[in-house]
């Protein structure tokens, strides 16, 4: 390898881990092909500094195999005294035309979602996804999700 392609693969690794210094905590799970919907991903967090508020976002890969327009998503942050704080999600998925938003140069998209601002942490935490995708006019889920590959959990630092 030549000293100018040393010296550009330098220059873009330090690129990208520079431009995620805000990053604290950040991983994912993989649900195979298709996410059942009894299939509940969880994350167990680090411990925080206490004194620090923190951006929490879900961060998802999708394929082209998604075919709805929106996502809803059921996030539950159990902590460590036992109370449990669940909220209900929608997030976007595609543009009017059926592609999907995301980052990605393949078929597959990663999405960063955005889920809580500011928060502080004091203890031990886990985080709990399901996804809760229904069909229109029908009660029951759809129980295999094609096209979400892999849930993912991040927290930013707030500087």
């Amino acid at each position: 390898m030549s000293i100018k392609n040393s010296a550009t693969l330098l220059l873009m690794a330090i690129l990208l881990f520079s431009c995620d210094k805000k990053r604290v905590f950040d991983e994912y799970n993989s649900v195979g092909s298709a996410w059942h919907k009894d299939s509940i991903v969880s994350f167990n967090l680090p411990e925080l500094d206490s004194s620090k508020r923190y951006n929490l976002f879900v961060n998802l890969r999708a394929n082209d195999n998604y075919k709805y327009n929106n996502l809803f998503l059921i996030v539950a942050i159990e902590m460590q005294n036992g109370f449990t704080k669940v909220d209900t999600l929608e997030y976007q998925m595609s543009n009017p035309d059926g592609t999907l938003l995301g980052n990605g140069f393949t078929d597959i998209k990663e999405s960063k979602l955005f889920y809580k601002e500011g928060v502080r942490f004091k203890g031990k935490y886990k985080v709990l996804i399901k996804q809760a995708i229904r069909e229109n006019g029908k009660v029951p889920g759809v129980t295999l999700l094609d096209g979400i590959t892999d849930v993912g959990f991040r927290i930013e630092k707030i500087d």
